[in-house]
């Protein structure tokens, strides 16, 4: 009975002449990394992974190389385990190993329970099980077939007929990827999704939106923008929180609204930097036209830049991020006292948002200035955060909905305090991205490398509040495709026209013709466009690769 070979074998090829150099179907003899390739294109046709088909023919034909003394075996087996891991992370759909390392210093930060989190999440109970099933039948197959050959004439076929880079699946649940086209038709596609790309960055830079000098005689009143950490509509669908008494209390909704990007910092300075049309992630840290910057805009406008946070902002440089690169010059309000409702994974506190709400509102009483333009930022449903008190052990994955409740209850609450005060404001909920919590093919739940509308499709909602004043007509659901710009508009008008005026206001006055923007998300090295009604994605240098959106991923309440 025949046995596995040794994962270093590389068995002399020989023929009924005795050449050495001809390889005959005996002399494919791969050993154990058989298995390794039948484990591959296993995930690879559940599309858990990529595959590159000419990197790992080239490492197979490696392995079949034969060793012809000592001295080679061992230079052989000493390259074939890390080449093999790192072709098996390069196939994966795991963050480029270079951007790894850059945020090295961040990952250092981490908690061990948060580590602990992340790595569970990475084990699926059903790929384990088809993993052993692989297992098992390469050790039946392996002693009555020449598994060696049939991989080899595999990865032949796939080298053969699979563009470069292999197409990947879907960022989304129920979503199928195909290559964009083949032959002479994928150059031309790749051309134009391209040619798109860059005439959607090109329109983008000419737009803009003005923000007037209020009239002597408006009504004056503040503005608070409560940018929120990780809420996307997938993530208030999947906990079951899409009839929370809060989307009643705004008057308008932005249903469509893409954030543009998967994390904070770039989410802050889009939103800080939003009077203007959507720049490429490259460009994004340039310097921008002065009428760029929103509290920059609202502060010639008249109104007072705060900058309120309920975190310190150590983590990735935040506060820095906003002050410097959002041109929120604002010292951020003390925090001293407040009560910690959870902590990071990184155990720094993070402060109850009604308590910290309140506070700025009980300061803001004692100011006489009569506008004011908040910057609040959250990240009371950041991954990784851990409750204070009896719950603290629990996941954060397993928090999310009552984190979640708890914040639109806040929310909620701190509004009736506003209308209560006698004071006029105008509250705009923005997130900064979603928290990817049913992650899907391509990434583990948390992990937002990839943008995709689940995690950048959010809900924006506003809300005019003061004493008496009263809506006509209905709240308004804004169903086109709109990003920063809409925001920035709608602010403009009611700085423009004061809603607070006469004793009613009418949503429809401040949404009319609003700049609509298609859908571009970023990430370092990360593109996801849609085109034509179907989504595109591009990863690093690699060819654009095409996908069909679920109904649910494109669903909102």
């Amino acid at each position: 009975m025949r046995h596995p070979e040794p994962m270093t074998s590389g068995a002399e090829p020989t023929t009924r002449h005795g050449s050495p150099l001809e390889v005959t179907p005996a002399a494919i003899r791969l050993g154990p990394w058989s298995l390794y390739f039948l484990a591959k294109l296993a995930l690879f046709w559940k599309e858990l992974i990529g595959f590159h088909a000419y990197e790992n023919l080239a490492f197979a034909a490696f392995l079949l190389v034969p060793a012809v003394s000592p001295a080679w075996r061992r230079t052989k087996a000493a390259v074939a385990l890390p080449a093999g891991v790192a072709l098996l992370y390069h196939d994966s759909w795991l963050p480029p190993i270079s951007r790894v390392f850059a945020q090295a210093s961040l990952l250092a930060s981490f908690d061990l329970s948060y580590f602990i989190e992340l790595l569970g999440r990475f084990i699926s109970w059903p790929t384990v099980a088809m993993l052993v099933i692989v297992w098992a039948a390469y050790q039946l197959l392996s002693r009555r077939v020449r598994v060696g050959v049939v991989v080899m004439g595999v990865l032949l076929m796939l080298a053969l007929t699979q563009r470069q880079p292999a197409p990947m699946p879907g960022g989304m649940a129920g979503v199928q990827a195909k290559p964009v086209a083949q032959g002479e038709a994928a150059g031309n596609a790749e051309q134009s999704l391209e040619s798109a790309l860059q005439s959607f960055y090109a329109n983008e830079s000419r737009r803009s939106v003005t923000f007037p000098t209020p009239a002597a005689s408006a009504v004056p009143f503040d503005i608070l923008f409560v940018h929120v950490c990780s809420l996307a509509w997938d993530d208030i669908l999947a906990v079951g929180l899409d009839k929370h008494p809060l989307w009643q209390r705004f008057d308008m909704v932005l249903t469509h609204f893409n954030s543009a990007s998967s994390y904070s910092g770039p989410a802050a300075v889009r939103i800080l930097k939003s009077t203007c049309g959507q720049p490429s992630q490259a460009a994004l840290y340039e310097p921008a036209p002065a009428n760029c910057y929103l509290m920059d805009s609202l502060q010639r406008s008249g109104f007072k830049p705060n900058l309120v946070m309920n975190h310190d902002g150590h983590f990735d440089d935040f506060l820095k991020l906003v002050q410097n690169q959002g041109k929120l010059s604002a010292p951020p309000m003390p925090l001293g006292g407040a009560p910690v409702a959870q902590y990071a994974f990184d155990s720094t506190p993070i402060f109850d948002d009604l308590a910290v709400l309140s506070r700025w509102l009980d300061q803001r009483k004692a100011d006489a200035t009569p506008r004011v333009a908040t910057y609040y930022n959250t990240i009371s449903l950041h991954d990784g955060n851990h409750l204070a008190g009896a719950y603290s052990k629990r996941a954060s994955l397993e928090t999310y909905r009552p984190r979640l409740a708890k914040l639109f209850d806040d929310l909620d609450q701190f509004m009736q305090k506003i209308e209560s005060s006698g004071r006029r404001a105008v509250v705009v909920m923005v997130p900064e991205h979603g928290a990817a919590l049913r992650g899907d093919k391509m990434q583990i739940p948390g992990l937002r490398e990839i943008p995709n509308p689940t995690i950048t499709e959010v809900p924006v909602g506003i809300r005019v509040i003061g004493p008496e004043l009263r809506r006509a007509g209905d709240a308004l659901r804004i169903e086109a495709s709109t990003s920063y710009l809409a925001m920035s508009q709608i602010i403009a008008r009611l700085v423009e026209k004061s809603p607070f005026d006469g004793d009613s206001f009418a949503p429809a006055d401040y949404t009319q013709g609003l700049p609509t923007t298609d859908f571009v998300a970023e990430n370092e090295g990360m593109v996801v466009m849609r085109r034509q009604g179907a989504y595109f994605l591009r990863q690093g240098k690699d060819d654009w690769a095409a996908y069909t959106a679920s109904p649910q991923a494109a669903g909102q309440p």
